[in-house]
């Protein structure tokens, strides 16, 4: 308001010091001396009113110019990120596959990819679903596996689903022995962890570190895949079994993709 009210009396000014200046030409020194002192101020303030308004209005426009390119170049980064993200989701998922194929080539039987879609919600199941089923010639009681060893067995089948109870479900079973002497036991789920090697006599050497692999004898899964690696030994000083204790190859909140073997036992007979 004060700005306005500045300009409208310097404007006044201008035209009276003007109007006089024209008709009388040019003005006495004191009168001059007069106008210029009461001309400057306004004239000071004024001028620096309006390019204090001036440089506020640019930089007012520089500001959202700015905001806008920088919400341009979040969204566009953002953007990239999410491009960046997909291209190492898919690197990481082409690389499980190709470990996936690799593995198939060292299986003498059929297999079937299956890509897992959901677990078992109930605490007292380890338990996943995948996206297989009768429709692809998934049956009940066979094995599944990945390249790191054992995941676990059918249990369920749908026409395009099927339930796999993992090999570290309490209610699972696989007869196994140790790499290194051909030691035997059972290997029993116990948690996402850790098995129990149970039945091990304590006459046989089992050390921490020793591969303990499939037997083959159990019926349900091929020989010689892989299950873990002991963890523990405990020989009590009474009984003849000795307390092994055998850590997974498989991180089994990893998985996403399984292989499951197709009939290995029906292979292995027509084979022989």
């Amino acid at each position: 308001m004060v700005v306005i009210v500045g300009v409208i009396l310097l404007i006044a000014i201008n035209i009276i010091v003007l109007s006089i200046n024209k008709r009388h030409g040019d003005l006495p020194y004191g009168i001059g001396r007069i106008a210029i002192y009461i001309i400057a101020p306004f004239q000071n303030t004024v001028t620096h009113s309006i390019r204090f308004v001036k440089n506020v209005w640019s930089q007012y426009f520089f500001l959202i110019s700015v905001a806008k390119e920088n919400e341009n170049l979040k969204k566009a980064l953002s953007y990239a990120i999410g491009e960046n993200e997909k291209r190492n989701e898919i690197e990481l998922t082409n690389y499980r596959l190709r470990k996936l194929l690799n593995f198939k080539k060292t299986i003498d039987h059929q297999v079937l990819p299956a890509e897992i879609v959901g677990k078992d919600p109930s605490p007292w199941y380890q338990a996943i679903l995948i996206d297989k089923g009768k429709s692809d010639g998934v049956e009940k009681g066979q094995p599944v596996v990945i390249p790191e060893g054992i995941a676990g067995q059918v249990t369920e089948v749908l026409n395009n689903y099927s339930k796999v109870l993992l090999i570290i479900d309490q209610n699972s079973a696989v007869d196994a022995l140790v790499q290194r002497t051909r030691a035997r036991g059972v290997i029993k789920g116990d948690s996402t962890d850790r098995y129990l090697f149970k039945y091990v006599l304590r006459k046989h050497d089992v050390r921490v570190g020793d591969t303990i692999v499939s037997s083959g004898l159990d019926g349900v899964f091929p020989k010689g895949l892989l299950i873990g690696y002991v963890s523990e030994v405990v020989k009590p000083s009474s009984g003849i079994f000795q307390d092994v204790t055998v850590a997974p190859f498989i991180d089994f909140e990893k998985l996403e993709e399984v292989l499951v073997l197709l009939n290995p036992l029906k292979n292995e007979h027509v084979k022989k």
